[in-house]
């Protein structure tokens, strides 16, 4: 443990915070030389081992997540000329697919037409431990790549909990007004709430956490959110 993280840990406490108080306290932290990462962990009463009580899904951030979102797509005629024109960093089909392969992978996101699926499918072991295989219910497989690539840069919240039952990332970074930080964690909020399985039972939201890059964590009062 760094001396910095220790000080700074030493100044957290066991309460849960309101939101807009925790997001302060976060930024008087931030006192690295570059902007850093709001993050969030929601902690959810999931049983990940059950398919049915699993969520995934995207969701658009209203104020964005403050960071250039590199994006790949897989695509060919109309719809990769479309994806440029969206704003894409690169578009492809075998010739992406084969760098990737190589390595080239310096992508926030990777989306893909349906059309060429046959051919991303067979990239599973080089995107799916990195989290970027396109998936229909993240939005990155669709027939409309030109849509999502607006999305993806616009910036989104990947809702995917992992093993652990918690679903974590970032929502912004510590230079955003309170209010702007506020209003993404509490929109991504109801979004997860609203994602709750039918299968889940007893308390759904259990905890939720914020923390930048490199600081300590502080509980939030899910109860006033």
């Amino acid at each position: 443990m760094s001396k910095k993280f220790a000080e700074l840990k030493s100044q957290a406490t066991e309460t849960h915070m309101p939101l807009e108080a925790a997001i302060e306290k976060l930024q008087t932290w931030n006192r690295s030389t570059f902007d850093e990462s709001v993050d969030v962990c929601f902690a959810l009463g999931l049983d990940p081992k059950k398919s049915e009580q699993n969520i995934k899904a995207s969701f658009p951030l209203p104020h964005g997540l403050g960071k250039n979102v590199k994006v790949a797509v897989f695509a060919i005629g109309d719809a990769a000329t479309a994806a440029t024109k969206a704003g894409a960093d690169r578009v492809g089909f075998e010739d992406l697919a084969e760098d990737m392969k190589k390595g080239e992978l310096n992508y926030d996101v990777v989306i893909a037409t349906q059309e060429s699926m046959p051919l991303v499918g067979r990239l599973g072991q080089v995107l799916g431990p990195r989290g970027l295989m396109p998936n229909l219910k993240l939005g990155t497989v669709t027939t409309n790549p030109a849509e999502a690539v607006k999305m993806a840069k616009a910036g989104q919240f990947k809702i995917k909990n992992d093993k652990c039952g918690l679903v974590h990332g970032s929502v912004g970074r510590a230079s955003f007004a309170v209010d702007s930080l506020a209003e993404n964690i509490r929109a991504l909020t109801q979004e997860v709430k609203r994602l709750k399985p039918a299968a889940s039972k007893g308390i759904y939201l259990k905890g939720l956490v914020l923390s930048l890059t490199m600081s300590p964590s502080i509980r939030v009062d899910i109860n006033k959110l």
